[in-house]
């Protein structure tokens, strides 16, 4: 069961007050002047960067005390902010996903020195690797910083985890209160349904009880009557609930949603119901890279070992897509895995609030990615020698998955090492894409959770000797022109086997966090050719070719939904064409048709029109990949 947050909305006497610039030093004495939050690029590859900023006193004549929240403080931060309320000296934090909370009492102008300092201890996760430009990962605070004021007792923040009790769903929330010393004041909590969701209400109380001034968290368990289930896109309503929680005229609202999940064969089973996997890694996520992968008929994002903004897990709740969330964890080496279970229960109750969040990994890609370019028997013998000899640190990995929520991950490893969910790149590291049937027969997988090639992004006539290029492009093509088109091609031959063989597909990936990334769009979000390509191949009705040519060509209809399509399959080939009848069982494949292709043939086009659909496929029989 999770709980999904659109919103934690703050009413009451509380003000939100503006930031001013700070003052940026990095290690090696660069400078800079910026407004948190943000990322000073100018200091890129800087391993530390203090950050310094004056506060005046911002409370109003009701106002007893001040409260300085940071979000994003990547990765290693020391915090030094006088007439702290819950403490002396400075503050040490070292999650970048959960926000750092600061209650003080100002006197007078207040002076903030803030300390960032690169991650050392391997979870920096995608963040601490070349998919992401230096600057990009400048230490410091990047996703919100504010400045709120309020009376005593203030309500501080809300955290909720739905899950199962005996009597049926519940939530348990933990509040925590700030108090200026003894207090038995009240809580309230009232859950009701969000919107035109269907449900039952609730109200309860409970006392906070302290005999000191400072923080006091608050648990307690609200059951839910009759709570309607939350469900991914297309396969029912976003059902959500209200709980607000109020302290006297002051309250926060958080809205949650409840679902099981599990995995099977592939697919994510929500509520019993299975989810197939169509998906893109996500390599630096934002809120609109929810709307991209929309676009490409995915049901699933991946947050390819790093934690995304509150933002993109609240924009998956609303849409109804789901995410599978790895720890920040990435490559081979060793790291400390008692650490890891910290990070990893951090990460729980970060993200135990969204229903979309259904799949966890704890270690991507452990082993360097193999390689052998070329394709043919010796590359094959290369590759299963370099499978064999293929190892990494399993009983870890295993540690960290078990400090995960069900189901998840230990490892997305490549060949040969034996983890349920794979990274295969075939026709970019080694091979053929055509390779990828071979990997799955020897290496076989329910989930390839990585696979596809670099591109570069740009206009390719814009290019210069300064700009990046891709780095080991897929073999023989050297062009920025050929390269996104061979990075297309592979990414549909590749998508088309997997649908075909029912194996659960997640590619890498959405949207380019450098110039020479995996993105089927650039990081401003412009579009490459593999963008229509890979949509086309994620159409939930789809028909395919299983080896397109001149000559008899068998056809595949794929149907991921739930509802029978019976239609009919219209197809050309030059100057030939036909038509196939056809009726597809819900989450079926229909295998009963050929087509005969004229020798001459340079393009074959595929249209399947149905009541409830109509999708196009195209194959250029001579510009294969």
């Amino acid at each position: 069961m999770s709980e999904r947050k659109v919103r934690n909305s703050y009413v009451g006497a509380a003000t939100r007050h503006c930031m001013g610039s700070w003052r940026a030093t990095a290690g090696d004495g660069r400078e800079c002047e910026l407004e948190l939050p943000g990322v000073p690029s100018s200091l890129a590859g800087a391993e530390s960067v203090e950050y310094r900023t004056t506060l005046s006193d911002p409370r109003d004549p009701t106002d007893d005390i001040a409260v300085l929240t940071l979000r994003g403080l990547y990765a290693q931060a020391t915090v030094d902010l006088p007439g702290r309320l819950d403490g002396d000296g400075p503050v040490e934090h070292d999650v970048y996903f959960t926000p750092l909370r600061l209650p003080f009492v100002p006197d007078g102008p207040t002076d903030v020195e803030l300390s960032c300092r690169a991650p050392t201890d391997r979870f920096g996760g995608s963040h601490d690797t070349d998919r992401v430009p230096d600057e990009q990962t400048v230490p410091g605070v990047w996703r919100d910083i504010s400045l709120e004021t309020g009376p005593l007792p203030y309500l501080e923040s809300v955290a909720v985890r739905p899950e199962r009790g005996e009597s049926g769903p519940q939530l348990r929330v933990r509040t925590s209160v700030l108090t200026g010393g003894p207090t038995t004041d009240r809580l309230s909590y009232t859950v009701r349904p969000a919107g035109d969701s269907r449900g039952g209400g609730t109200m309860e109380r409970s006392r906070i009880e302290t005999d000191t001034a400072g923080r006091t968290v608050v648990e307690h368990t609200v059951a839910l009557r009759s709570p309607a289930l939350w469900w991914p896109r297309g396969f029912g309503d976003q059902n959500r609930h209200v709980l607000r929680v109020a302290l006297g005229e002051q309250e926060r609202t958080t809205t949650v949603g409840i679902c099981d999940v599990t995995v099977e064969d592939g697919s994510v089973l929500v509520n019993d119901e299975p989810i197939p996997i169509r998906g893109v890694n996500l390599v630096d996520g934002r809120a609109a890279d929810v709307d991209r992968a929309l676009e490409l008929n995915a049901t699933l994002v991946r947050a390819r070992a790093h934690v995304p903004p509150e933002p993109l897990y609240d924009a998956c709740d609303e849409a109804g897509l789901l995410v599978w969330q790895d720890l920040p964890l990435a490559g081979p080496g060793p790291y400390n895995t008692e650490r890891g279970r910290t990070l990893a229960r951090a990460l729980t109750r970060q993200t135990a609030r969204h229903p979309s969040v259904a799949v966890y990994a704890a270690h991507s890609e452990p082993t360097a990615v193999a390689s052998g370019l070329g394709g043919g028997l010796l590359d094959r013998l290369r590759l299963r020698w370099q499978a064999r000899n293929a190892t990494y640190d399993a009983a870890s990995a295993r540690e960290l998955a078990a400090a995960l929520p069900d189901p998840s991950f230990p490892a997305v490893g490549g060949p040969g090492l034996g983890c349920d969910a794979a990274a295969y790149y075939p026709g970019w590291r080694y091979g053929t894409p055509d390779d990828i049937g071979w990997l799955l027969a020897r290496y076989p997988t329910e989930i390839l959770a990585a696979y596809g090639a670099p591109a570069p992004a740009g206009n390719p006539e814009d290019r210069t000797d300064a700009t990046p290029v891709v780095t080991r492009s897929i073999a023989g093509v050297d062009d920025p022109i050929a390269a996104r088109a061979a990075q297309a091609g592979l990414l549909g031959r590749v998508t088309e086997r997997l649908r075909r063989e029912r194996v659960g597909a997640v590619a890498c990936c959405l949207r380019d966090a450098g110039e020479a990334g995996f993105g089927v769009y650039e990081r401003d979000g412009e579009p490459k050719p593999a963008r229509d390509t890979l949509a086309r191949a994620f159409e939930p009705v789809q028909a395919f070719l299983v080896e397109p040519s001149a000559g008899v060509n068998r056809v595949v209809v794929v149907n991921d939904t739930t509802e029978q399509v019976s239609g009919t399959l219209r197809w050309r080939a030059g100057d030939t064409g036909g038509t196939l009848d056809l009726t597809v069982e819900s989450r079926g494949h229909w295998e009963n048709g050929s087509l005969q292709v004229p020798p001459d043939a340079d393009r074959i086009g595929l249209e399947l029109v149905s009541d409830s659909h109509r999708v196009e496929n195209r194959y250029a029989l001579d510009e294969r990949v």
